[in-house]
């Protein structure tokens, strides 16, 4: 008896706009996360790969954000 083999795909990542991520998580304002965005070279958001940018289009990478956070976010 064979069992067909099993792929681990990776998870596509969790996207979303400035303008999204307070309405999904309304503890986080899009001030709070512009401010964020604006440092990111100095509080370590950037290192953290959590910002994405297309264009003049900002996306963040909810999971690397969260992460970020919980990893003591400066």
């Amino acid at each position: 008896m064979s069992f067909p083999e099993v792929t681990k795909e990776p998870k596509a990542p969790i996207y979303s706009t400035v303008a999204q991520f307070p309405t999904k998580y309304p503890a986080f304002t899009k001030g709070g996360l512009r401010f964020q965005i604006f440092n990111e070279e100095t509080n370590g958001l950037k290192a953290s790969g959590a910002i994405v940018r297309m264009g003049r289009k900002i996306l963040i990478d909810e999971a690397k954000y969260f992460a970020w956070i919980e990893s003591g976010a400066k």
